[in-house]
């Protein structure tokens, strides 16, 4: 059985940081896209950012770049998110997830398949 969970969230102030965790059991990251969405009230889930599963590709929603960090720690079969310069604008559930598909410029959350529960990043002004 596959279980994914995320970790980290919290409330920050704006200009702060924050790194999320993702963990997942019943499956080896390594063999997997994998990534992190967000879901902010009334608005659809959006990708944030993707890593390929060699680990020698991300991308980013224009909106994080260059605030946001993604990596993984195959030994540790973990994946990470690195927030930095955060926004009120970010505050949203936090995603993780893993797919068998890779788009160089897209992080689709319909070619996702596991999905973690979530967890919350709220960014006060």
């Amino acid at each position: 059985q596959v279980q994914v969970v995320e970790s980290g969230g919290g409330l920050v102030q704006a200009g702060g940081s924050l790194r999320l965790s993702c963990t997942a059991s019943g499956l080896t990251f390594a063999d997997y896209a994998v990534g992190w969405f967000r879901q902010a009230p009334g608005k659809e889930r959006e990708g944030v950012s993707c890593i390929h599963w060699s680990g020698s590709d991300t991308n980013y929603a224009d909106s994080v770049k260059g605030r946001f960090t993604i990596s993984r720690d195959v030994a540790k079969n973990t994946l990470y998110l690195q927030m930095n310069s955060l926004k009120p604008d970010d505050t949203a559930m936090y995603y993780c997830a893993t797919s068998t598909l890779w788009r160089p410029n897209w992080c689709l959350p319909g070619d996702f398949k596991y999905w973690g529960q979530g967890t919350q990043v709220t960014v006060s002004s």
